[in-house]
């Protein structure tokens, strides 16, 4: 869809529906009739709704900047999603305490429809060439079909999906049990163990949104995930609080910097016409990080979570290393 129609639209039309789904949860809020389905019902719809998101927003990246200008925009999106992860959750509780859930999805409401404006007000050099006559399947087998022809993208969904299984799962799912089983910290340690990861994410991309014209983004990227993958090693070693935030200090970098290269890679390579397909597998490369989780915290129930990091890592490695090693366009990239 986000090939098929104005990306901006596309993305104020989300905005838009969030918008309603935030003034439904206020307005059962406010009459006191909220029940738990209501709350699986509007969480379920926010979750479809936004699927649409993503790939509108990143193509448009591309479709606003000069070539040159790609992986700074690519870092600036990056660096806002890291500032969300790590103000939004600080700022959410104390505005819960101090206005309670009813203001909360008011301000909500807000700011999705003040997103909703400011995304109509986006000026793009490119326009879809899509006709809106061809059917989606038709649509969605052309971008499979040009994904097949073009090794780096084919290889770069393929590194999504390894980095979401084997990466991904040690600042979620894993970090409470480091949290509790092998630093013995309480949930006010887990969270001071998160920001740092936020932070370093942070750090890293706001230190690549300064480079401009980034060069060799492929190597690097490919760099960024081994860093990223020997940093869940040292930490799964580590039995100290304080080196263990100094050791997801880095982690957060390169993950950020996986991210950005990732970015960069993908709209630098892909045609104008085709991102918002290829932005769409993309999202769909990420939902291995469910499997990635199950299968982390059945290794960690039964030998523990170092060991469950520990062959996350090694895995990591492995497959990045023979992807690297066999697709030379994307080294070049």
């Amino acid at each position: 869809i986000a090939d098929r129609v104005p990306r901006h639209r596309l993305l104020a039309t989300v905005m838009f529906a969030m918008t309603l789904l935030s003034l439904g949860m206020l307005a059962l809020l406010l009459s006191g009739r909220l029940e738990v389905w209501h709350i699986f019902a509007l969480v379920l719809s926010g979750g479809m709704v936004r699927l649409f998101q993503m790939p509108a927003a990143q193509a448009l990246v591309a479709d606003t900047l000069p070539e040159d200008r790609i992986s700074n925009g690519a870092a600036l999106t990056t660096m806002g999603m890291n500032l969300n992860t790590v103000a939004g959750p600080l700022i959410g509780g104390f505005l819960f305490r101090g206005i309670g859930p009813q203001g909360v999805y008011a301000v909500i409401a807000l700011l999705y429809f003040l997103g909703a404006i400011l995304a109509l007000s986006i000026r793009s050099s490119r326009t879809t060439t899509r006709s809106r006559e061809d059917s989606l399947l038709r649509s969605m087998l052309e971008g499979l079909k040009y994904v097949k022809g073009q090794q780096v993208l084919w290889a770069m969904l393929l590194l999504a999906v390894i980095i979401n299984f084997t990466g991904w799962p040690l600042h979620t799912s894993l970090m409470p049990i480091f949290a509790r089983d092998v630093l013995g910290t309480d949930s006010a340690g887990l969270g001071i163990l998160m920001a740092a990861f936020g932070i370093g994410a942070l750090i890293g991309s706001t230190v690549l949104a300064s480079v401009r014209n980034l060069k060799s983004a492929g190597k690097l990227m490919l760099l960024s995930v081994i860093v990223w993958h020997g940093t869940m090693v040292a930490f799964a070693a580590s039995h100290s609080f304080y080196l263990s935030l100094s050791i997801l200090l880095l982690t957060g970098m390169a993950f950020s910097s996986t991210q950005v290269m990732m970015l960069t890679v993908v709209l630098r390579t892909t045609l104008p016409e085709f991102r918002g397909r290829i932005m769409g597998l993309r999202s769909m490369a990420i939902y291995s990080f469910t499997f990635g989780s199950m299968n982390s915290g059945a290794i960690a129930g039964a030998w523990g979570a170092p060991l469950a990091a520990n062959i996350n890592a090694a895995i990591g490695i492995a497959l990045v290393g023979a992807l690297a090693l066999f697709t030379p366009k994307l080294r070049r990239a």
